[in-house]
C-alpha cells in the first residue's frame, strides 16, 4: 500500500496499485439546490414545530369516515381535510409541514381555494406521499419492498410545481426468529437511497423512513439491535447514492418491544433505547428526525394504540 492524498477526486491504491476513485466525479446538486433543500428541511423542524400527517389513503379515510356514520365519498373526504386545513393561523406555531395524500393536493375548499394555498398562507411547508405501498419481496420469510420508483421522476417534478416541496416514502422491516434478513435490510436501504435521490433532484425534501414493526414477541435490546443495523444500512445507502443529509429528514420507528413481550419496560427504558439507537447511527447533519405519534403512547411500557 502507498500513502494516499486527500485531495477530492484522488484515489486510494489497492494491493496491485490500480487506483480506485473515492468520490463520484460530478456534483449530484448545485450549490443553490443544496441551499433550497437545506432551507425547506429547516423550516419544517424549526423549533416547537412537528409535521400533521393528513396522507390517509381513499381506504384508510373509509375506516374514519365509517366510525362516524359517513359515506366514504370524495366529497366527504374533502369536507374532513377542509376543516382540517381551515384552522386559523395559530397552527402555524406548532406544525412546521403537512403531509398530502395525492388527492388532496388538488382538492379546493368551499371558496375554492386550493387545500396547498390555504396551508402555504399560513407559513405551513406542504409534503406529499408519494410511494404506492409495500409488496412482497422474493426469496425471504414475508418480507417486503415498497414500489412506486417507477415514474417517480415525473410525479416528483409534477408534485413540485403544484406547490409540494418535501415528501414521504415508507419502507417496512419486520423482525422475528429469522428476520429482517441482509436482503430485505439491503434492498429496502437502497430503495429509500434512490427514493431519496430522485426528490433532491426535483427540489424536493425527501422524509427517509425504514420503519420496523412493532409485532413479536422480540425484546428492547433485539428492537434496539435492529434498528441500529438498518439505520446504519440506511444512511450507508444514502452515501452510496450521493444524498445531500442537510436537505433530508428521518421519520425512525421507537425503539420498543414487541406486542406479545412478555417483559414489561418504562417509558424511559424506551427512551433512552430509542435515542441511543440514533445517536449511533445517525449522522449529525441531518436536521432533524420526526416520530409519529401513533402506537407510542406508552402505559407499563406497552403500546396502547393511536393518539
Amino acid at each position: 500500500y502507498k500513502p494516499f492524498p486527500c485531495m477530492a477526486g484522488s484515489g486510494i491504491l489497492g494491493v496491485e496499485g490500480t487506483p480506485t476513485k473515492m468520490t463520484h466525479q460530478y456534483p449530484a446538486l448545485t450549490a443553490e439546490q443544496k441551499k433550497a433543500l437545506s432551507d425547506i428541511a429547516q423550516r419544517i423542524v424549526a423549533p416547537g414545530k412537528g409535521i400533521l400527517a393528513a396522507d390517509e389513503s381513499v381506504g384508510s379515510m373509509a375506516k374514519r369516515l365509517n366510525q362516524i356514520g359517513v359515506e366514504n365519498t370524495e366529497e366527504n373526504r374533502r369536507l374532513y381535510r377542509q376543516i382540517l386545513f381551515s384552522a386559523d393561523s395559530r397552527v402555524k406555531k406548532c406544525i412546521g409541514g403537512v403531509i398530502f395524500f395525492h388527492e388532496t393536493l388538488y382538492q379546493k375548499a368551499d371558496d375554492g381555494t386550493p387545500f396547498v394555498d390555504l396551508i402555504k398562507d399560513k407559513g405551513i411547508v406542504v409534503g406529499i406521499k408519494v410511494d404506492k405501498g409495500v409488496v412482497p419481496l422474493a426469496g425471504t420469510d414475508g418480507e417486503t419492498t415498497t414500489q412506486g420508483l417507477d415514474g417517480l421522476a415525473e410525479r416528483c417534478a409534477q408534485y413540485k410545481r403544484d406547490g409540494a416541496d418535501f415528501a414521504k416514502w415508507r419502507c417496512v422491516l419486520k423482525i422475528s426468529e429469522n428476520t429482517p434478513s441482509a436482503l430485505a435490510i439491503l434492498e429496502n436501504a437502497n430503495v429509500l437511497a434512490r427514493y431519496a435521490s430522485i426528490c433532491q433532484q426535483n427540489g424536493i425534501v425527501p422524509i427517509v423512513e425504514p420503519e420496523i414493526l412493532p409485532d413479536g414477541e422480540h425484546d428492547l435490546k433485539r428492537c434496539q439491535y435492529v434498528t441500529e443495523k438498518v439505520l446504519a444500512a440506511v444512511y450507508k445507502a444514502l452515501s452510496d447514492h450521493h444524498i445531500y443529509l442537510e436537505g433530508t429528514l428521518l421519520k425512525p420507528n421507537m425503539v420498543t418491544p414487541g406486542h406479545a413481550c412478555p417483559t414489561k419496560y418504562s417509558p424511559e427504558e424506551i427512551a433512552m433505547a430509542t435515542v441511543t439507537a440514533l445517536r449511533r447511527t445517525v449522522p449529525p447533519a441531518v436536521p432533524g428526525k420526526v416520530t409519529s405519534s401513533e402506537a407510542h403512547t406508552l402505559r407499563q411500557g406497552k403500546p396502547k394504540g393511536h393518539t
